[in-house]
């Protein structure tokens, strides 16, 4: 294997599909690469598609030393393998011969806490540490991802003019990497990205299952109408993709393959980490938690189809009432109610981020987030650019669905919004993640709600207190002594 005549400018060791693709990306950016993987096949594999895709400066090592050794010094070395122990494992097997002042980059989707232990690990023993989040699937990470990075600025600063190269470039505002903050900082903004990607996703699941199962479009229909909400408010990754999988026939039989996908969702994670931070730091994240739950409900296949048996015997159909519907009235209500339900997702996970923020006093920029998922990533979309203007607006705004603009597209959406969920509850199609954004739009908005009744009942029979709407304090009502002299 052909050696590099002098030092590279970084290393990258983990060579499965993401791996590969973004040494790849950063050798066609014009900067040597060693590569390393503990499998050899896979490094043999990667030098083998350098030469393919345009002779490309990455040069391949079999052992971990002779790689370490390649690289100009301060080292700089990416991993980019599974999260928990095989990153300690392979941390482990490099640094024994990396030198003070070297760097380690880990790009998988660690939780948080164990890149901050890993950094505190890595300093005692003279290293740098960065955790990066990187989004956008292989594609991404080939030809453009969207970065956040977090942890040492000083590591930061090493590898800021490779980043800023090989991230994904949005024309109207740059590169989409910047530095995201001390700490785990930039894994935890990673995780709340694929939480939103979680809510968006199930979001368009439930505008395809209206417009399917009570509209009755066919997958032809189907592609033309994602087709041309791409070109609209709901420009996006996501809307783009699925307007691509309704266009795709089956290789294996007649019709359509998205008919042939067994119902059935998986996930890595990072979704029911998101809901159980929302729930340690009590930020309510309902489209992400709907989400979640639409997951676990998608796995009990064989129990839902026991469940249909059983409803179906007892006169209960798939769809309750077959209504006739006007296809481009229902059309043009499911786009709005989608993309009012969106700014909900999105709202809440801006207000995640911002609550640990300042539970960590990481000091994270909204504006700046929102700027760099605009390209690359997997939840990038035209109405990013509007949540990053509504935070240079206003850095401090409480929460997305009171910034005017915003305010004022929810408030035009809304009878569109509410036509939506109200056919689909009469059909008997579940729309969690649109109904829970109804919900979280409709109790932030009011005033007053009957809050006050709980906290009353938990007064009653726990002795909690409460406080009153016309004067300052803490209050304790004997309400079981009273209720009883009342009966009596």
């Amino acid at each position: 294997m052909a050696a590099p005549s002098k030092p590279t400018r970084i290393g990258l060791a983990g060579l499965a599909v993401m791996g590969q693709n973004l040494a790849l990306n950063i050798a066609e950016k014009g900067f040597p690469i060693s590569v390393y993987n503990r499998t050899t096949s896979k490094v043999d594999e990667t030098v083998e598609r350098a030469k393919k895709e345009g002779d490309l400066p990455l040069y391949g090592f079999h052992d971990p030393e002779s790689f370490v050794q390649s690289i100009q010094k301060p080292r700089v070395i990416i991993m980019l393998v599974k999260a928990g122990a095989p990153v300690d494992q392979t941390i482990k097997t490099l640094s024994a011969y990396m030198e003070k002042g070297d760097c380690i980059i880990d790009g998988g989707n660690e939780w948080y806490e164990n890149t901050e232990r890993r950094e505190k690990a890595m300093a005692e023993l003279g290293l740098l540490y960065l955790g990066m989040g990187v989004s956008g699937g292989e594609e991404g990470a080939r030809h453009g991802p969207s970065l956040m990075p977090g942890g040492s600025f000083e590591a930061y600063k090493y590898i800021e003019d490779i980043l800023l190269k090989v991230a994904a470039q949005v024309p109207d505002s740059g590169p989409c990497v910047t530095f995201v903050g001390k700490g785990g900082s930039g894994n935890f903004v990673k995780m709340v990205h694929n939480g939103i990607e979680y809510g968006d996703m199930q979001l368009i699941a439930e505008a395809y299952d209206v417009l399917k199962s009570v509209g009755k479009l066919s997958n032809e229909e189907l592609q033309n109408v994602f087709s041309e909400w791409n070109k609209g408010e709901l420009l996006s990754f996501l809307i783009e993709i699925t307007a691509d999988i309704f266009g795709i026939k089956d290789d294996k039989g007649d019709g359509y393959l998205v008919d042939k996908v067994l119902d059935k969702t998986g996930m890595k994670g990072t979704g029911k980490w998101t809901v159980q931070q929302a729930a340690d730091l009590s930020v309510a994240a309902p489209t992400i938690a709907s989400s979640l739950d639409a997951r676990f409900l998608s796995g009990l296949k064989e129990e839902r189809v026991e469940a249909a048996k059983v409803f179906k015997a007892g006169g209960f159909g798939e769809i309750l009432t077959d209504q006739v519907v006007d296809k481009k009235k229902l059309i043009d209500d499911v786009r709005q109610a989608l993309y009012a339900s969106k700014i909900c997702s999105y709202a809440q996970g801006m207000n995640l981020i911002r609550a640990k923020s300042i539970e960590k006093g990481w000091d994270l920029k909204l504006g700046e987030l929102a700027r760099i998922w605009k390209g690359g990533c997997i939840i990038r979309a035209v109405f990013l650019d509007r949540i990053k203007k509504a935070y240079d607006r206003n850095p401090d705004l409480a929460n997305l669905l009171v910034d005017p603009e915003f305010a004022k597209e929810i408030i035009e959406r809304q009878s569109a919004w509410r036509r939506v969920v109200c056919l689909a509850i009469n059909s008997g199609i579940s729309t969690p993640g649109m109904s829970s954004s109804l919900a979280y739009f409709d109790t932030y908005r009011r005033e007053r709600l009957p809050a006050n009744l709980v906290q009353a009942q938990r007064d009653y029979f726990g002795a909690h207190t409460y406080e009153r709407v016309d004067t300052e304090g803490s209050f304790h009502t004997e309400w079981f002594k009273i209720a009883r002299e009342l009966k009596n």
